[in-house]
């Protein structure tokens, strides 16, 4: 017999995901509805989740915040009263609120809230790739490939050639990841030559032609350099603020914290999706994950991917000497519950610092709203987890693969046009001049089934999506015949 407790709590959950108009059978599993019931699913689900743009801070601005959790009329706070509702106006008191919550209450809330807007079960493999290592000119504190550190193993090499970066991306593709991401040891893009630029330009163009998500992080970019790269095919543009304005000094002192946001401005006004998050274990404390977390939350719109990392202390980089205790993978779930709650439809993603977390620690992290991990046994320069044991790990929890190009529910207008754009082009078969393949037929094209988290489109949402850029001149828009 089941205690009254558990009993109420199955009841909640159910109810709970009863408004996400999910299917749930006995064994709480997913089931992907019928074609209509994905419609009538998405529609009133986005109708369920209006958008509060209240803004707390310059477009360029560091935010700042109220001196009190707003309370609704019945004295309960505002952010319980509202889960689920995508807003733009936190307050560093609402989500230190959010962020202090007793550890299993916090889950179950982020859990909620994670069901509204994503099939739980899914999460995308994303694999990363360092197309230029050490020398870097920053002097990040953590970093083994800044040039100010001496000691750290790590040694200055020339961009990669085009053809060894494909041929990575590649093996990741057959491998299953569906988003292949490339790190640069630079201060940005301006300090390389325009070959060299060029080169980076066309690794994005070649890899989305095997139908894969690009990502990048090239340090700053100005406005021309980002259309550069959208024109080139970019999915996603990673740039992280690591930490809060008020810790970033210690961290680093060869940028400001306000050359990260311009950045992200670019990024997002040149229509690429906007990736950024941070670092937890560089000697911050918890009102400074809170602050992070703050002004993610409250740029204009919320980044499409908050990637949560867990430091990797590397031996002669200054945090790697000091011997900070690493936070645990509790402090990991927090942090990520946290930005579940406060970004409801942002891909949390659970980076770095996976490497000895156990796969109970990581379903934690999965139940409070993750739902990407990086693949691979390297990340830039550190160990990562090993493709079989995350192929345990997913079979262990019952995961499934997050396709390539599922639309990202978060972010503003230009972000969601230029994912769909992406698809259209996914549809005939990838970045080049041809006929569909029936990979890409498959692809799961409808965005708001997608954001709804109620399973793959049709092969008839391809067909539109493919027919959408074929008007506008062929295949890919350029006059071709396929």
């Amino acid at each position: 017999m089941i205690p009254v407790v558990g009993r109420r709590l199955l009841h909640q959950l159910a109810a709970a995901e009863a408004t996400t108009l999910l299917p749930v059978t006995a064994s709480r599993a997913y089931t992907t509805p019928s074609v209509q019931q994905q419609a009538e699913a998405a529609t009133q689900a986005v109708a369920a989740a209006p958008r509060i743009v209240l803004q707390q801070q310059g477009e360029e601005g560091v935010s700042s915040s109220s001196s009190t959790t707003p309370t609704t009329s019945n004295s309960r706070p505002r952010w319980l009263e509202q889960l689920g509702v995508i807003r733009t106006d936190w307050t560093r008191e609402e989500i230190a609120e959010v962020y202090h919550t007793p550890i299993l209450d916090l889950v179950y809330n982020a859990a909620t809230v994670h069901r509204m807007y994503n099939d739980p079960q899914m999460v995308q493999r994303c694999t990363l790739l360092s197309i230029k290592t050490g020398g870097c000119p920053e002097n990040c504190n953590y970093c083994s490939q800044s040039s100010h550190w001496d000691d750290t193993g790590v040694k200055a090499e020339k961009l990669l050639d085009l053809e060894p970066v494909y041929q990575a991306a590649l093996r990741a593709h057959q491998a299953g990841s569906t988003r292949f991401c490339m790190g640069a040891a630079w201060r940005g893009p301006s300090q390389i030559g325009p070959r060299q630029w060029q080169r980076v330009l066309d690794m994005v163009s070649k890899i989305r032609g095997l139908g894969m998500e690009v990502c990048t992080t090239l340090g700053m970019v100005t406005p021309e350099q980002a259309s550069q790269l959208r024109e080139a095919g970019l999915t996603a543009y990673n740039h992280n603020l690591d930490t809060s304005p008020e810790y970033y000094s210690k961290v680093t002192t060869t940028r400001k914290y306000e050359d990260r946001l311009t950045t992200l401005k670019a990024v997002r006004d040149a229509g690429i999706s906007v990736c950024a998050g941070g670092i937890i274990g560089l000697g911050e404390g918890p009102q400074d994950r809170v602050g992070l977390i703050h002004q993610l939350a409250t740029l204009p719109e919320h980044p499409e991917s908050v990637p949560i990392n867990r430091l990797v202390a590397i031996k002669g980089t200054p945090l790697g000497d000091t011997g900070i205790e690493p936070p645990s993978g509790l402090d990991l779930v927090r942090c990520i519950a946290t930005a579940r709650v406060v970004m409801p439809a942002t891909v949390v993603r659970l980076s770095a610092g996976r490497l000895n977390l156990s796969i109970a620690d990581q379903a934690m992290a999965f139940m409070a709203g993750a739902n990407s991990i990086f693949d691979g046994d390297k990340l830039l320069t550190t160990a990562n987890n090993d493709r079989n044991e995350d192929s345990i790990m997913f079979e262990t929890l019952g995961l499934r693969s997050r396709p390539a190009f599922m639309p990202y529910a978060s972010g503003g207008e230009s972000s969601r046009t230029f994912d769909s754009e992406a698809a259209a082009v996914e549809a005939m078969g990838g970045s080049g001049c041809k006929a569909p393949n029936e990979e890409a037929k498959r692809a799961p094209l409808n965005s708001q089934a997608m954001a709804a988290g109620v399973g793959a489109a049709t092969e008839a949402s391809a067909a539109a999506a493919a027919q959408a850029a074929a008007s506008e001149g062929g295949c890919c828009g350029g006059g071709c015949k396929a």
